[in-house]
């Protein structure tokens, strides 16, 4: 069974096009990448994208505020996306889909079944499970939103093999990139990227970057002129001409001997360039449109550059990526629990060594790291004899004592863990 095998359904039956609210025809064909033929576009999406590669997926659920990792069918398939991705290949592909198209699309695969229960009041319930094997992300040509009888939501994708295949919208995980104008799609009006002004922009770079190619190119074109002092034909011009690349090819000392019927007058090489200023202005222009500093893209930034850098281009995807894949991999039960995927970015390699030392003095004595993470966070090697030890200070009382302590009323209690 091929991947089309496991994603191609049959549509609902007497389907019809969802109504827009703006009286359109949800019908979306994907998607322009034109400005990715820029060079410094393809350096601004590659910077974002292998950022966001970086991040560790992890299905966590909350237990009241506490987040505690859920080990699982889910956690081995963000781990293990699909036979042909890892999971940095996986989140590098969609970043990509996602900044090109304004919208990406998922389709997980997975077995469903129900199980008989009993709920808190004693009564017998049926719940849905589920198993994933995959999640496949998708480039479709066009895109549908349809409904049948029922008012159920649907997705049409076709693709550019001629395939097609339909999907319940809440079977898709659909991540949007500037949700604004369109009802269902990122992007314009009209569910299409809106490269416009970034396009303009583009295409100034590129003509700035063509003057000065044909520039350089004219001004080495011709080095110097000889003059002939005499009247000759073109016969014989042709053979002094001749001759004088012969010196010229033939010379070693650097000097050219010439006799007085000839004048070797060089041509004073005056290279019209753009300016640095104006060349900085169009790429900073193309920068700004994904908020990513010249100095993240050069990759000599300070700590707060990339804090700035990341509050502003990373973590808003970051977000929309985390409660996407939670809206859809989740059935509302397990929602209700507090089930969560989040995407955590590994903030401390851009720490300074102060920085460092620093969070490991606060955080080491009320046993919130492992040994091996304190070894890890300096970029030493995990060490198999500290598996699984974690160490807290013993120096904690219960602030509701501390003043009978103090006073020689009552021995110093140790705090346990769980109350901390």
């Amino acid at each position: 069974m091929n991947l089309f095998d496991k994603i191609f359904r049959k549509g609902p039956k007497n389907e019809k096009y969802f109504q827009m609210m703006n009286g359109g025809t949800p019908i979306f064909t994907q998607f322009g990448t034109n400005i990715y033929a820029s060079d410094v576009v393809q350096q601004v999406l590659k910077c974002i994208a292998d950022e966001i590669k970086k991040l560790q997926p992890q299905h966590i659920r909350y237990n009241d505020s506490d987040p505690v990792p859920v080990k699982g069918n889910i956690q081995n398939v963000l781990d293990n996306p699909n036979p042909l991705m890892t999971s940095s290949e996986f989140l590098e592909k969609i970043t990509y889909l996602l900044l090109l198209n304004y919208n990406v699309f998922i389709l997980p695969t997975y077995y469903t079944w129900t199980e008989e229960t009993i709920d808190e009041a004693g009564n017998k319930i049926e719940i849905e499970r589920r198993r994933y094997e995959a999640l496949w992300p998708i480039k479709p040509i066009q895109v549908d939103f349809i409904e049948d009888e029922s008012g159920a939501l649907f997705v049409k994708f076709y693709f550019g093999n001629g395939e097609n295949s339909v999907i319940r919208y809440s079977d898709v995980i659909h991540i949007k990139y500037n949700f604004s104008v369109n009802e269902f799609m990122g992007g314009d009006e009209f569910g299409q990227p809106d490269h416009k002004a970034i396009l303009q922009t583009v295409q100034l770079n590129h003509t700035l970057l063509q003057g000065v190619a044909k520039a350089m190119k004219a001004s080495y074109a011709v080095n110097a002129v000889v003059k002939y002092n005499t009247l000759m034909d073109d016969g014989k011009v042709q053979k002094a001409l001749d001759d004088l690349q012969k010196k010229l090819e033939n010379n070693e000392s650097g000097f050219l001997p010439i006799d007085l019927k000839n004048e070797f007058i060089p041509l004073e090489k005056k290279i019209a360039l753009v300016d640095k200023p104006t060349l900085e202005f169009i790429d900073s222009k193309i920068l700004r449109t994904w908020r990513v500093p010249l100095a993240i893209l050069q990759g000599d930034f300070t700590p707060a550059q990339y804090e700035a850098f990341y509050q502003s281009c990373l973590e808003p995807i970051v977000i929309s990526m985390s409660q996407a894949f939670t809206k859809k991999i989740f059935t509302q039960r397990q929602l209700s629990f507090g089930n969560e995927i989040k995407l955590y970015p590994e903030e401390l390699v851009f720490m300074t060594m102060d920085q460092k030392l620093r969070l490991v003095e606060n955080l080491a004595p009320t046993g919130g790291l492992f040994e091996n993470e304190k070894r890890t966070i300096f970029g030493l090697r995990p060490d198999p004899e500290l598996v699984g030890k974690r160490y807290i200070s013993l120096n904690w009382i219960d602030a509701n004592k501390a003043e009978d302590y103090q006073l020689g009323k009552l021995n110093i209690d140790i705090v346990d863990k769980e109350d901390m």
